[in-house]
């Protein structure tokens, strides 16, 4: 039960991320901003998926929901960081920004689910 909680909790977290980058992508066609504002708003991205996933994971299980939704947010990093490495053939960012990244997803996962 917990673990379909959790699959079904980080989906709809990407499903969000797909919604918001779409948008963003739009945004980025009509305005073209600095590549610094493109990365705060990915940044946002990551954490707002991460903290509606702890949400819906806080809801689902209501016992520890800081700690599933911490889970839901490891969970979105784990599967990000190896869908960049599997479609971007390879990681290229510093380990100081996956750990910021990681460090952010969970946060925003945990902070979510102590909403819920």
């Amino acid at each position: 039960m917990k673990a379909r909680v959790i699959i079904r909790s980080v989906i709809a977290a990407y499903l969000i991320t797909g919604v918001l980058l779409l948008f963003t992508a739009f945004l980025l066609y009509q305005l073209e901003p600095k590549e610094s504002l493109i990365t705060l708003g990915i940044l946002l991205i990551y954490i707002l998926s991460c903290f509606l996933g702890g949400i819906l994971a806080g809801k689902g299980i209501r016992t520890r929901r800081f700690l599933w939704g911490l889970i839901t947010g490891v969970l979105y990093f784990i599967l990000l960081l190896a869908m960049s490495w599997i479609f971007g053939g390879g990681i290229q960012n510093s380990l100081s920004q996956i750990l910021t990244t990681l460090v952010l997803c969970g946060a925003g996962g945990m902070l979510g689910g102590m909403f819920a």
